[in-house]
């Protein structure tokens, strides 16, 4: 299964602390293997569009779209905009 990242969530990631980028390198690859892994804590976001999160860690999501390939339009703070509780990791 490959994994297929838009330009928004590259964007998002490239601007997102060391540690988030970090945390969010192993996620696609439990992703590929399997929808249910603990780490990943997927669920289904939004039902009429398809649209599934993952997390990335406590303040970071990513969201997708499963078209044969995952396909993912998004990546970042959860929710949006909000400071993050602690300290930078």
């Amino acid at each position: 299964m490959n994994i297929l990242l838009s330009q928004r969530a590259i964007g998002a990631l490239v601007t997102a602390p060391l540690l988030v980028q970090k945390a969010f390198i192993k996620q696609p690859n439990f992703l590929s293997r399997d929808l249910q892994h603990p780490s990943l804590h997927a669920k289904k976001f939004d039902e009429s569009k398809d649209r599934w999160q993952v997390r990335v860690n406590d303040d970071w999501r990513f969201y997708f779209r499963i078209e044969g390939d995952i396909s993912a339009p998004a990546a970042g703070h959860w929710p949006p905009f909000r400071k993050s509780r602690r300290s930078r990791r």
